[in-house]
C-alpha cells in the first residue's frame, strides 16, 4: 500500500487546495454596434454582426438550404 514518505507541510497542502490555479473567465468585448458583451472573435448573438459584416442573412439562407 502507497503511504507518503514524508509529511505535507500546511504551505504546500494550502497551495493545493487554494484556487488560484483555477482558469479566468473568458474575455469578453462590447459589440461596436449594439453595446452588449459576447465572446471575442465570435458573432454578436444580439445584433448578429462581426467585424461590420451582418450575418443575420447568412443564417436565414443556410436554415432554408
Amino acid at each position: 500500500m502507497a503511504v507518503p514518505k514524508r509529511k505535507v507541510s500546511k504551505a504546500r497542502r494550502d497551495k493545493r487546495r487554494s484556487n488560484v490555479w483555477k482558469l479566468d473567465i473568458p474575455g469578453f468585448t462590447k459589440c461596436p454596434k449594439c453595446g452588449e458583451y459576447n465572446l471575442s472573435h465570435r458573432v454578436c448573438r444580439n445584433c448578429k454582426t462581426y467585424a461590420g459584416k451582418d450575418y443575420s442573412a447568412a443564417q436565414a439562407e443556410e436554415a432554408k438550404a
